[in-house]
Protein backbone atom coordinates (compact mmCIF):
# COMPACT_ATOMS: atom_id res chain seq x y z
CA UNK A 1 0.00 0.00 0.00
CA UNK A 2 1.06 3.50 -1.29
CA UNK A 3 1.31 6.13 1.95
CA UNK A 4 -0.97 8.26 -0.53
CA UNK A 5 -3.88 5.54 -0.25
CA UNK A 6 -4.15 6.22 3.56
CA UNK A 7 -7.97 8.03 3.91
CA UNK A 8 -7.94 11.11 6.04
CA UNK A 9 -9.60 11.88 9.11
CA UNK A 10 -6.24 10.11 10.70
CA UNK A 11 -4.80 11.01 14.21
CA UNK A 12 -2.10 9.20 16.28
CA UNK A 13 -1.43 9.43 20.29
CA UNK A 14 1.80 8.71 22.07
CA UNK A 15 1.61 8.46 25.62
CA UNK A 16 4.70 9.32 27.01
CA UNK A 17 3.78 10.20 30.61
CA UNK A 18 5.25 7.19 32.11
CA UNK A 19 8.59 7.50 34.07
CA UNK A 20 9.85 3.88 32.97
CA UNK A 21 10.45 2.35 36.78
CA UNK A 22 11.44 -1.12 35.80
CA UNK A 23 15.04 0.91 34.16
CA UNK A 24 15.57 2.41 37.96
CA UNK A 25 17.57 5.34 35.88
CA UNK A 26 17.09 9.24 36.58
CA UNK A 27 15.34 10.33 33.10
CA UNK A 28 12.36 8.26 31.79
CA UNK A 29 12.96 5.43 29.13
CA UNK A 30 11.42 7.22 26.20
CA UNK A 31 14.44 9.95 26.63
CA UNK A 32 17.15 7.71 26.78
CA UNK A 33 19.73 8.52 23.63
CA UNK A 34 19.24 6.33 20.45
CA UNK A 35 21.10 7.05 17.11
CA UNK A 36 21.71 10.68 18.12
CA UNK A 37 17.93 10.69 19.03
CA UNK A 38 16.08 9.98 22.17
CA UNK A 39 13.65 7.07 21.60
CA UNK A 40 10.46 9.33 21.45
CA UNK A 41 11.68 10.81 18.40
CA UNK A 42 12.32 7.65 16.81
CA UNK A 43 9.07 6.39 17.57
CA UNK A 44 7.17 10.03 16.83
CA UNK A 45 9.10 9.92 13.14
CA UNK A 46 8.10 6.65 12.60
CA UNK A 47 4.13 6.88 13.03
CA UNK A 48 4.34 10.92 11.07
CA UNK A 49 5.90 8.72 8.25
CA UNK A 50 3.15 6.06 7.75
CA UNK A 51 1.58 8.65 5.62
CA UNK A 52 -0.87 12.01 5.98
CA UNK A 53 -2.05 12.58 9.24
CA UNK A 54 -3.95 15.33 10.79
CA UNK A 55 -2.23 16.09 13.93
CA UNK A 56 0.40 13.74 16.97
CA UNK A 57 -0.74 14.46 20.45
CA UNK A 58 1.79 13.61 22.95
CA UNK A 59 1.14 12.86 26.23
CA UNK A 60 2.94 14.25 29.05
CA UNK A 61 3.71 14.21 32.58
CA UNK A 62 3.13 17.28 34.44
CA UNK A 63 6.89 17.08 35.90
CA UNK A 64 8.32 16.22 32.65
CA UNK A 65 11.65 18.19 32.29
CA UNK A 66 12.94 16.47 29.29
CA UNK A 67 10.39 17.51 26.57
CA UNK A 68 11.43 21.36 26.25
CA UNK A 69 14.24 22.13 23.63
CA UNK A 70 13.33 18.74 22.00
CA UNK A 71 14.67 18.37 18.45
CA UNK A 72 14.83 15.99 15.83
CA UNK A 73 10.92 16.82 15.02
CA UNK A 74 11.37 19.90 13.04
CA UNK A 75 10.36 18.48 9.78
CA UNK A 76 7.59 16.56 10.47
CA UNK A 77 4.87 16.83 7.88
CA UNK A 78 1.89 17.24 10.33
CA UNK A 79 1.40 19.77 13.76
CA UNK A 80 2.74 18.11 16.89
CA UNK A 81 0.59 18.36 20.22
CA UNK A 82 2.34 17.73 23.43
CA UNK A 83 -0.24 17.99 26.46
CA UNK A 84 -0.86 16.64 29.96
CA UNK A 85 -1.18 13.10 30.43
CA UNK A 86 -3.01 11.24 33.18
CA UNK A 87 -1.64 8.44 35.76
CA UNK A 88 -1.80 5.81 33.82
CA UNK A 89 -1.55 4.99 30.03
CA UNK A 90 -5.78 4.89 30.00
CA UNK A 91 -6.02 8.23 31.32
CA UNK A 92 -3.64 10.05 28.86
CA UNK A 93 -4.93 8.30 25.75
CA UNK A 94 -8.81 9.33 27.14
CA UNK A 95 -7.39 12.71 27.85
CA UNK A 96 -5.78 13.16 24.13
CA UNK A 97 -9.16 11.55 22.51
CA UNK A 98 -11.14 14.23 24.49
CA UNK A 99 -8.35 17.05 23.01
CA UNK A 100 -9.11 15.74 19.26
CA UNK A 101 -13.02 15.74 19.81
CA UNK A 102 -13.07 19.34 20.93
CA UNK A 103 -12.09 20.11 17.07
CA UNK A 104 -14.45 20.28 14.69
CA UNK A 105 -15.46 17.54 12.01
CA UNK A 106 -13.39 14.53 14.26
CA UNK A 107 -16.75 12.51 14.72
CA UNK A 108 -15.81 9.65 12.13
CA UNK A 109 -11.91 10.14 12.75
CA UNK A 110 -9.25 7.15 13.46
CA UNK A 111 -6.91 6.96 16.01
CA UNK A 112 -3.82 5.69 16.09
CA UNK A 113 -1.81 4.76 19.28
CA UNK A 114 1.64 4.14 19.43
CA UNK A 115 4.31 3.50 22.35
CA UNK A 116 6.49 6.08 23.20
CA UNK A 117 9.59 3.67 23.42
CA UNK A 118 9.09 1.69 19.89
CA UNK A 119 11.49 3.17 17.40
CA UNK A 120 11.70 0.91 14.89
CA UNK A 121 8.08 0.10 13.75
CA UNK A 122 8.10 -0.33 10.12
CA UNK A 123 6.55 2.30 7.72
CA UNK A 124 4.74 -0.75 5.80
CA UNK A 125 3.50 -2.44 9.25
CA UNK A 126 1.67 0.62 9.88
CA UNK A 127 0.11 1.18 6.69
CA UNK A 128 -0.83 -2.59 6.11
CA UNK A 129 -2.20 -1.90 9.99
CA UNK A 130 -4.31 0.88 8.50
CA UNK A 131 -5.80 -0.68 4.79
CA UNK A 132 -6.76 -3.95 6.67
CA UNK A 133 -8.75 -2.90 9.36
CA UNK A 134 -10.30 0.04 7.49
CA UNK A 135 -13.63 -1.55 6.68
CA UNK A 136 -13.75 -3.20 10.02
CA UNK A 137 -15.59 -1.35 12.75
CA UNK A 138 -13.71 -2.87 16.00
CA UNK A 139 -10.49 -1.47 14.78
CA UNK A 140 -7.24 -3.70 15.14
CA UNK A 141 -3.57 -3.91 16.32
CA UNK A 142 -0.16 -4.86 15.14
CA UNK A 143 0.37 -7.70 16.99
CA UNK A 144 2.57 -10.97 16.75
CA UNK A 145 2.25 -15.00 16.98
CA UNK A 146 3.85 -16.38 19.97
CA UNK A 147 6.49 -18.36 18.67
CA UNK A 148 7.62 -19.90 22.24
CA UNK A 149 6.26 -22.40 24.25
CA UNK A 150 4.33 -21.18 27.13
CA UNK A 151 4.22 -22.26 30.73
CA UNK A 152 1.83 -22.31 34.03
CA UNK A 153 4.03 -21.55 36.97
CA UNK A 154 3.17 -22.10 40.34
CA UNK A 155 5.43 -22.17 43.53
CA UNK A 156 8.16 -21.26 41.09
CA UNK A 157 7.57 -24.47 38.91
CA UNK A 158 6.29 -25.17 35.87
CA UNK A 159 2.93 -27.46 36.13
CA UNK A 160 1.18 -26.68 32.68
CA UNK A 161 2.30 -26.58 29.43
CA UNK A 162 -0.12 -23.77 27.77
CA UNK A 163 -1.54 -24.40 24.43
CA UNK A 164 -0.09 -21.14 22.12
CA UNK A 165 -1.79 -21.75 18.87
CA UNK A 166 -4.50 -19.10 19.57
CA UNK A 167 -1.78 -17.03 21.54
CA UNK A 168 -0.83 -13.58 19.73
CA UNK A 169 1.51 -10.84 20.93
CA UNK A 170 0.20 -7.19 20.88
CA UNK A 171 2.34 -4.58 19.66
CA UNK A 172 1.66 -0.73 18.36
CA UNK A 173 0.84 1.30 16.66
CA UNK A 174 -2.86 0.05 17.61
CA UNK A 175 -5.59 1.65 15.81
CA UNK A 176 -9.61 2.56 16.18
CA UNK A 177 -12.27 4.62 15.32
CA UNK A 178 -11.59 7.54 18.29
CA UNK A 179 -15.06 7.76 19.43
CA UNK A 180 -15.32 3.93 20.01
CA UNK A 181 -12.27 4.16 21.91
CA UNK A 182 -13.24 6.52 23.59
CA UNK A 183 -16.18 5.74 24.48
CA UNK A 184 -14.34 2.39 25.58
CA UNK A 185 -12.09 3.90 27.77
CA UNK A 186 -14.71 6.09 29.49
CA UNK A 187 -16.36 2.35 30.14
CA UNK A 188 -13.60 0.80 31.48
CA UNK A 189 -13.46 3.74 34.01
CA UNK A 190 -16.28 3.25 35.55
CA UNK A 191 -16.53 -0.35 36.09
CA UNK A 192 -12.94 0.34 36.91
CA UNK A 193 -10.99 -2.19 34.86
CA UNK A 194 -7.57 -1.69 34.57
CA UNK A 195 -6.36 -1.50 30.80
CA UNK A 196 -3.12 -2.96 29.49
CA UNK A 197 -3.56 -1.62 25.98
CA UNK A 198 -6.08 0.17 23.84
CA UNK A 199 -7.59 -3.44 22.67
CA UNK A 200 -7.79 -4.38 25.75
CA UNK A 201 -10.46 -1.43 26.81
CA UNK A 202 -12.22 -2.03 23.30
CA UNK A 203 -12.90 -5.79 24.35
CA UNK A 204 -14.24 -5.27 27.06
CA UNK A 205 -17.09 -3.07 25.51
CA UNK A 206 -17.92 -6.24 23.25
CA UNK A 207 -15.88 -5.59 20.47
CA UNK A 208 -13.21 -8.17 18.47
CA UNK A 209 -10.20 -5.85 16.96
CA UNK A 210 -8.39 -7.64 13.81
CA UNK A 211 -5.23 -8.63 14.54
CA UNK A 212 -2.92 -7.53 11.89
CA UNK A 213 0.77 -9.35 11.49
CA UNK A 214 3.57 -6.99 12.37
CA UNK A 215 7.20 -7.58 12.53
CA UNK A 216 9.71 -8.69 15.52
CA UNK A 217 11.95 -6.06 15.04
CA UNK A 218 9.08 -3.93 16.10
CA UNK A 219 10.73 -4.11 20.04
CA UNK A 220 9.93 -2.24 23.16
CA UNK A 221 12.61 -0.57 25.13
CA UNK A 222 12.05 -1.63 28.52
CA UNK A 223 15.76 -2.88 29.74
CA UNK A 224 18.88 -0.85 29.47
CA UNK A 225 20.33 -4.21 27.10
CA UNK A 226 17.56 -3.28 24.88
CA UNK A 227 19.17 -0.30 23.23
CA UNK A 228 21.86 -2.30 22.36
CA UNK A 229 19.51 -4.74 20.32
CA UNK A 230 17.97 -1.85 19.29
CA UNK A 231 21.15 -0.10 17.66
CA UNK A 232 21.77 -3.56 15.75
CA UNK A 233 17.83 -3.88 14.34
CA UNK A 234 17.96 0.54 13.48
CA UNK A 235 21.58 -0.30 10.97
CA UNK A 236 19.65 -3.90 9.67
CA UNK A 237 16.95 -2.12 8.86
CA UNK A 238 18.64 1.04 7.34
CA UNK A 239 20.55 -2.12 5.24
CA UNK A 240 17.45 -3.69 3.87
CA UNK A 241 15.97 -0.07 2.91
Amino acid sequence: MNSGVIPPGIWAIIPAAGVGRRMKLQQPKQYLQFQQHPVIVHSIRAVARSGPLRGILVGLSADDSWWTGMTGLEELPCPLVPFEGGAERADTVLLGLKQIHQLPDTEHDWVLVHDAVRPLVRKQDIENLISTVANHADGGLLALPVADTLKREQDGCSVETVDRSRLWRALTPQYFPATRLRDALEQCQRDSVAVTDEASAMEHIGAHPRLVAGHADNIKITFPSDLQLAEALYQQQRMNE
